[in-house]
Parts: C-alpha cells; sequence; structure tokens
C-alpha cells in the first residue's frame, strides 16, 4: 500500500540520524573555525608587537637629521615586505600596512609609509584613544575590514604599526565556504545512507506486518519468514512463529472440545425429543399431551442455550466462524422488529424506529440476525407492560450504529459493567445471562463495540457499533 514518504518510519529514523549528525560537524567546525580565528589573530598581534618594538628602537635611536625619515622610512618598508602577499580572486593585495612615526621636536611633521590617504588613519588613531601596550582593532574611513594597531613610545617618539584584517577574514571565510560546501555534501549523503539503511531494515518489519495481517482465525497456518541472521528482527519472527504454532493447536484442540461437546449432548436431546415427539403423536389419554408438550419446549430452550454456549465460547476465543459477505444491515434490522412486532404488541409496548436506508456492513446474515434477535428478546423479556422501545440505526464516520433505548428499569446496580458476562444477570431476571454476552461476542468478533449506559430519566440504552462495508465507506 502506497503511503507518503514522510509519514514513514524510515524518514523520520534518517531525519533525526542525519540532525544529529549535521549538529555535530556544524559543532566540531565551529570549534576549530574559532581555533583557526584565534591562531591567526594571535600570529598577526605577535607579529606587530615585535616589529613595532624594532620600529621604536629604530626610531628613538636615528639622529633627527635629514638621514632620519630615509633611514626609518627603508626600515618600515623591509617590515611591510615581511607580510604574505595575499590576493583575492581579481588579483587585489588583501593585506595592507602601514607605519606612522611622530615627533613632537620634528618640525617636518610625522613620518608615513602606507596607503596615501594618511589623513584617515591619523583621524582613526586619534579617535581610538590609543596608549601603548598590546594591539587593538580600529576602524578606517573607506576601508571596510579594521586595522589591528599597535603603539610604541620610546626617547619621546611614537611609532604606530597597523595591519588590515582582511587578509585573515578573507582566510576565515574561504575555510567557512568550503566547509559549507562539504557539510552540505556530507548532510546529503548521510541522509541517502542513513534513509537506505533504514528503509532495508524496516522492509523486514513491514513484509512481518503484510503477514501478519493476512492471518485469521480460519487460517493460522501463514507464517513469518525466518531470515538466516539472528538479529533482532528474526528472533521476533521466529518467536511469533511459535506463538502462532501454540495458537493454532489451542484453536484446533478447541474446535475438537466443542464438536465433542456438541455430538455428545445434541444427540440425546435429539432422540428425547423424537421420542417425545412420537409419543404426543399416538392416540391416547389426553392428560400427559400438555406435560409432554412443555417438556419439548424445555428440550429447545435447552438446546438453544447449548447452541449459544458453544458460540459465545467459540466467539471469545476467536474461533467463530463467520461468513463475511455485504449484509444490508437496514433490512436485517426492520424485517425482525416486524417479526416481533406482534409480541411487543401483546405486551403492550410501543415500537418506534428510526433506520437509516441502505446500511451495508460485512457480516455474517445469520449471526447478525441472532444479535439482534437477543436484543428484541432482551426487550420482550425484561420490560414491564406499556413499556416504550425506540430503535435507531445510522451510518457515523465508517460504522454503522445501532441504539436500542427503553424506558424501562434498566440494569441492575449490582450488574454495572458485568453486563456483558456470561452468566451475569440480574435477580429477577428469568434469562441465563447469556444473551448480551454473546452479541458482544459477536460484535468484537466482527471488529465492532457493543456498549450499555443507563437512560437519563429512567431505562436502558444498548449501543452496537460495526464497520461498515468497504465500498459503501468509500
Amino acid at each position: 500500500m502506497h503511503r507518503n514518504l514522510r509519514s514513514t518510519a524510515a524518514w523520520r529514523i534518517s531525519i533525526w540520524t542525519t540532525l544529529a549528525f549535521a549538529l555535530g560537524t556544524a559543532l566540531a567546525f565551529s570549534i576549530v573555525y574559532f581555533l583557526v580565528a584565534q591562531g591567526i589573530r594571535e600570529r598577526s598581534d605577535t607579529w606587530l608587537s615585535g616589529e613595532a618594538e624594532v620600529l621604536a628602537q629604530v626610531s628613538a635611536d636615528t639622529p633627527s637629521d635629514h638621514l632620519y625619515k630615509r633611514i626609518v622610512r627603508e626600515v618600515a618598508e623591509l617590515a611591510t615586505q615581511e607580510v604574505p602577499d595575499e590576493r583575492n580572486a581579481r588579483g587585489e593585495r588583501l593585506n595592507s600596512v602601514f607605519f606612522l612615526a611622530t615627533d613632537p621636536n620634528n618640525p617636518e611633521g610625522p613620518l608615513w609609509v602606507g596607503p596615501s590617504s594618511k589623513d584617515a588613519f591619523i583621524a582613526a588613531i586619534q579617535r581610538t584613544n590609543l596608549v601603548p601596550g598590546p594591539p587593538k582593532s580600529i576602524r578606517v574611513e573607506g576601508y571596510q575590514q579594521s586595522f589591528r594597531v599597535v603603539e610604541k613610545a620610546q626617547n619621546g617618539r611614537t611609532v604606530y604599526l597597523g595591519l588590515s584584517d582582511h587578509g585573515a577574514q578573507h582566510v576565515l571565510h574561504t575555510l567557512a565556504r568550503r566547509f559549507l560546501t562539504l557539510w552540505c555534501g556530507m548532510f546529503l549523503l548521510g541522509f541517502v545512507i542513513s534513509y537506505w539503511s533504514a528503509r532495508r531494515t524496516l522492509h523486514r518489519v513491514e513484509l512481518i506486518t503484510e503477514t501478519v495481517a493476512r492471518i485469521g482465525t480460519e487460517d493460522l497456518k501463514e507464517r513469518l519468514p525466518e531470515p538466516v541472521d539472528s538479529d533482532e528482527i528474526s528472533r521476533l519472527a521466529k518467536t511469533f512463529n511459535n506463538m502462532l504454532d501454540r495458537l493454532q493447536a489451542s484453536v484446533n484442540q478447541l474446535r475438537t472440545v466443542t464438536g465433542s461437546i456438541a455430538h455428545d449432548l445434541k444427540s440425546p436431546v435429539t432422540l428425547i425429543r423424537g421420542t417425545l415427539e412420537s409419543a404426543l403423536c399416538n392416540e391416547g389419554n389426553e392428560t400427559w399431551r400438555d406435560s409432554v408438550g412443555e417438556a419439548i419446549e424445555d428440550l429447545d430452550r435447552l438446546l438453544q442455550l447449548l447452541n449459544t454456549t458453544l458460540d459465545l465460547a467459540e466467539a471469545e476465543a476467536g474461533a467463530l466462524h463467520i461468513d463475511r459477505r455485504p449484509v444490508d444491515f437496514s433490512d436485517v434490522v426492520r424485517q425482525l422488529v416486524d417479526i416481533y412486532q406482534p409480541a411487543m404488541a401483546e405486551h403492550h409496548h410501543e415500537v418506534t424506529t428510526d433506520l437509516e436506508a441502505h446500511v451495508v456492513v460485512d457480516a455474517d446474515l445469520n449471526l447478525m440476525n441472532r444479535v439482534v434477535s437477543n436484543l428484541l428478546e432482551n426487550e420482550l423479556t425484561h420490560l414491564p407492560p406499556g413499556s416504550r422501545v425506540n430503535i435507531r440505526l445510522r451510518s457515523q464516520q465508517g460504522s454503522a450504529e445501532l441504539v436500542i433505548e427503553d424506558n424501562g428499569p434498566g440494569f441492575s446496580p449490582d450488574i454495572g459493567s458485568q453486563v456483558f458476562k456470561r452468566f451475569v444477570k440480574g435477580k429477577n431476571s428469568p434469562g441465563h445471562g447469556l444473551g448480551l454476552a454473546f452479541v458482544d461476542a459477536v460484535v468484537q468478533a466482527h471488529g465492532g463495540v457493543a456498549k450499555v449506559s443507563d437512560r437519563q430519566g429512567g431505562g436502558a440504552v444498548i449501543i452496537l457499533s460495526l464497520p461498515m462495508s468497504v465500498l459503501q465507506a468509500a
């Protein structure tokens, strides 16, 4: 049977497995990314601090003459050349280094080595209020990336050395893009592998489900395939087959016992009834004819009780033979109500019906007749004269619902929820306590539900719910 992919267990297992794997790899990359970024930052800060120390020493030791700027500039340019020449896809240089040396005693102004727009860098340094110490990040107008700048001061001269973060950010962004591509590929591959593995494993469970669905009470010979593996599913199949073997043996034993009881009891009962009928047909003294007639009626009741008991035992054991076919439940109820109408009228009962037409169920016609007959016989036996009986039949959400409601005394408080158990009856009940038990057993054998409740204002309500025919439900 076709099912939605997202409703399968294989889909859910693969999704959760893949999500757990994806979250784990994402967490691992985040840690690696943080460590790499921290390592790059520490490396650049170490280089900045060391080079700034050297440049500050050179600036302090060089006399303030016409060679000062030339010497310091050449040393600064040599320092900037130590930075790796990293370029982007368009060939543009990513790393940008600047050097600034200030001397209050030099009227020529500060010494600058770096991009041409030194005013923007000087303004950014002044806004940041740098102090000698570890490197700090500053934002320079006209540049997207920040600069790491370190300040060193010796002999009244201050040196600033800055390095752009563009190269480091480019490395980190490249690393992130490559990981994202790899992560997506691993996610898809992991999902495919997880789904294939889960689907392959659960396919064996699906085979077990389909086999179990084909097993019925009339045919217990179906068995599950037992793979040569010794995993959990294989052990489940073997255990289920062993249970079916025991169940089939129990059902066969039950059928043998019930057949023997029926044969052993029906034969003498039938013989007695035949003898009494023969005696009843003889001409002679008329005084014993009434007694013989009553004996025959008693035997009929005994035979009916025996048949009901045997059928009830088979139904409760799941071995009741059911000849399922589409049955118009509306016609069944209507015909039986018509049959019982004279007896109801004799007891002055008012019977009203409200039956929906063409309510079809997949059921055994004979068993449905007996079920409805038992319910009507129960009303006829236990209601006081002049009672009202309301019978309704409706189709609701794929089920046929039969409701029989009366205004009689209702069920005894001592019965309670045990009304469907065999031999359970009220104190003043003339029956044997098998009618409702048989009704419940047959309804359950058909996949339905039987319920009883007290009627508001007095009386009893019996509700039968049976699955409707597949064709009509569709």
